[in-house]
């Protein structure tokens, strides 16, 4: 018999312990919390994507829930849970003190302003006199109805739209203006009220069969670096580790006990997934799992490739060649017994999580939908006797902010879509494995030791503040394993801070790789949970953990931090870009430096498009200040294909502008006209037609797709940006390098 294409869905719905330690005793209600993200995710993305999908029965899915997320909703809940903007939020406007005011202007519009702000338009024109204007001009100017305004907009905003016919919603909304702090306490209730519907909704949904909820390691600490740090080395044998070697696998039974125990008290029943912090195994970590009792966990296909030594391909469709090897579930093989383990589609997944927010609903979600058909027609051609599970699993809070109306239009119209396909069908991972046990099998100690990460832990540890972060936890850990009197039902105080401070989120935001407005309370909070653990011991605090672990100033050339999807208006809004490749020209070394006309280049991807921006001096135009023409210039190394020199006059002879190219992407700085060109036999340019956006205003934006490029995925591009007058070279950046690009 032909079996339907299976489809496990797995969200991860996670925040870290934001909870300073110590909270209650010697805080003021307003520290206790340092960020807001468990309250303000809570009311727009938790409850939102399961009320929704309850809306089609015959879809089943898997929702991770992490037990430091739900702590800290029960906090919330109950009201015992203040974090700075919500003391701000609940403040009488004249009582706002002068640095209050100052927080707000800097951190009230800490979203998406594409689709949580300017939908709104009182919030829109406060964001523009921010913009415009700047902080200090607000803070000069602003009357206190514009801080009440801006105070409620934050939290109203941050509503899931699935809430927006609650009639008290749909008065504020329609409001507007002028909110009062009755208006603003009446919010918070709101908020509350939503946030008390997560979990008994979770709850009653598994119990009807249409969801599995599963856990995660206590705090979300990456277990195979809690055994071993020096487990880095298996993905990069010559990774720079920590002075100290970390090793307490002991930990690692804690943290599932306590995820375990805490579940049971929440849902009623045993879990039966485990969902590793960070997609991250290793064999040293499966005993311990497989003796508390977990039936089957979930990483990723460069895991999965990496263990097998077989690298996954793709075709132009960006569909997985050999997928047999990816939709199946693995059995784990240990001395303690097996585990079951399935593998995501990396692709599919990142999809989701990165681009289909930039798309039309229907045309993304048709987009996912062919693909699964895809993979469905490739499983009847294979005539398999054991049938295929795709497994799509991502962060199921943070996409959906860049989605319009937080992603409603596009999941309906997805489960619409997959009500209506016999051939597809989704279920949980527990559902498919209690039906189709794995048969293939894996011995646990062949399991790469690696995360969803590229398969390695590059991202939490080898950077210089990443390991002075895992010394700074090492001396802590030693200094309590030196008081075995403080035990966990004795000296919770000590225990709870450790677990807190060996989540994975501290040393994800340390070092280089990722950054947000928050660094500096990031870095804050990993070193008061470590306070924590000496103030429990009655230990003195190491001064070095007054300090913060790194310096938190602003980056000068870096390299892109994820995908991006900006909006080609030419205007370089900041927050599309602030994910994207950076170079400094203006104040390079060479030709190019102080007197450049073009002071800085951005760059970036998404699964659609390569981007490139180009910011200007103030007054700056093309044609005077500015050579009129733009050529962009394609290498691609170690790769044969037919290449040309660039088509220019007087271009010098000298690296990397006597390289060959293959493509050739022309923009008339003028016109705002381009000329795709591609090489031909005997160093000739053949025209081609292109899709690609130019946009010039304050700054240049550019768009190219990959279709127009046709490279497969994870293909190295390399891009030269020549100027020219005339068709005359004029001069060249980035100076002396290539801009390096991964096709997605």
């Amino acid at each position: 018999m032909s079996h339907p294409l299976y489809i496990a869905f797995i969200w991860h719905q996670h925040q870290p312990l934001y909870k300073s330690p110590g909270s209650g005793v010697s805080l003021s209600p307003s520290q206790q919390y340092r960020l807001p993200w468990v309250r303000l995710h809570g009311t727009k993305d938790y409850l939102d994507l399961v009320l929704l999908l309850e809306q089609y029965p015959k879809l089943h899915q898997t929702v991770n829930l992490v037990p430091s997320l739900i702590l800290q909703l029960e906090d919330y809940i109950a009201g015992t849970a203040f974090d700075p903007y919500l003391a701000a939020s609940l403040t009488p406007d004249e009582q706002l003190t002068y640095q209050q005011r100052e927080f707000i202007i800097q951190h009230f519009f800490d979203a998406n302003h594409h689709t949580l702000i300017d939908p709104h338009p009182r919030y829109a024109e406060l964001y523009q006199q921010r913009q415009e204007k700047g902080q200090a001009w607000c803070l000069a100017n602003w009357e206190l109805p514009d801080y009440g305004d801006l105070l409620a907009w934050h939290n109203l905003a941050w509503i899931d739209p699935l809430f927006w016919d609650d009639p008290e919603i749909a008065a504020w909304l329609k409001q507007g203006r002028n909110f009062t702090l009755s208006d603003r306490q009446r919010i918070y209730s709101k908020q509350r009220e939503i946030l008390s519907r997560i979990i008994p909704q979770h709850r009653k949904m598994q119990e009807a069969g249409q969801l599995e909820v599963t856990t995660t390691p206590y705090t979300h600490p990456i277990l195979p670096l809690l055994a071993d740090t020096n487990s880095g080395r298996v993905a990069v044998p010559n990774m720079t580790l920590p002075k100290q070697r970390f090793q307490w696998a002991e930990d690692i039974p804690r943290h599932l006990r306590k995820a375990w125990d805490f579940y049971k008290d929440r849902f009623g029943q045993i879990p039966r997934g485990l969902w590793p912090s960070e997609q991250s195994v290793s064999p040293a970590i499966l005993p311990d799992i497989i003796n508390q009792g977990f039936k089957w966990i979930c990483s990723d296909e460069a895991v999965l490739g990496w263990t097998l030594k077989h690298l996954f391909h793709r075709d132009g469709a960006g569909n997985v060649q050999q997928p047999e090897l990816l939709y199946r579930p693995y059995r784990l093989q240990t001395a303690e017994g097996d585990l079951s383990i399935v593998f995501r589609d990396h692709r599919l997944s990142d999809l989701i999580g990165f681009t289909y927010s930039a798309m039309p609903a229907k045309q993304a979600a048709a987009d996912l939908v062919g693909h699964l058909q895809a993979i469905a027609k490739m499983q009847r051609d294979s005539q398999s006797e054991q049938p295929w599970l795709v497994t799509i699993a991502l962060d199921g809070e943070n996409c959906w902010e860049f989605y319009p109306q937080d992603g409603k239009p596009f999941l309906e119209a997805l489960y619409q879509s997959l009500s209506d396909e016999p051939r597809l069908k989704l279920v949980t991972v527990s559902e498919f494995l209690e039906e189709f046990p794995a048969t293939a099998t894996i011995p646990g100690g062949q399991l790469h030791s690696g995360s969803w990460v590229d398969g390695s832990f590059t991202t939490w540890i080898g950077d210089p503040a990443k390991n002075r972060a895992w010394d700074y936890l090492t001396e802590a850990r030693i200094m309590l394993a030196s008081h075995p009197e403080a035990t966990e039902e004795n000296n919770p105080e000590a225990w709870e801070a450790l677990y807190a401070a060996e989540g994975s989120d501290w040393f994800w935001w340390f070092g280089a790789g990722h950054s947000s407005n928050q660094d500096a309370i990031f870095d804050r909070l990993f070193r008061e949970h470590l306070f924590g653990i000496y103030k429990a011991l009655n230990e003195p605090v190491p001064p070095y953990l007054k300090q913060p672990v790194e310096n938190h100033q602003a980056q000068g050339n870096h390299t892109p931090q994820g995908f991006i999807h900006p909006v080609i208006d030419g205007r370089g809004d900041e927050q599309d870009w602030d994910k994207a490749g950076r170079i400094e020209i203006g104040g390079a070394r060479g030709t190019m430096h102080n007197s450049s006309v073009i002071q800085r280049l951005w760059y970036g991807v998404d699964h659609l498009n390569f981007y490139l921006r180009l910011d200007f001096k103030s007054g700056a135009a093309p044609g005077q200040d500015l050579p009129a023409e733009l050529n962009l210039l394609w290498f691609y190394p170690e790769k044969t294909m037919v290449n040309s020199p660039v088509p220019l006059a007087d271009v010098p002879d000298a690296a990397p502008l006597n390289y060959l190219f293959h493509h050739l992407l022309e923009v008339n700085l003028l016109t705002q006209s381009i000329q795709f060109r591609e090489a031909g036999d005997n160093y000739q340019w053949h025209p081609r037609f292109s899709r690609a956006q130019v946009a010039i205003n304050s700054c240049l934006e550019l768009a190219v797709p990959w279709a127009d490029l046709q490279v497969p995925p994870d293909y190295p591009l390399r891009l030269i940006l020549v100027l020219a007058d005339e068709g005359r070279f004029s001069n060249y950046l980035p100076e002396n390098a290539l801009i390096p690009i991964e096709v997605p």
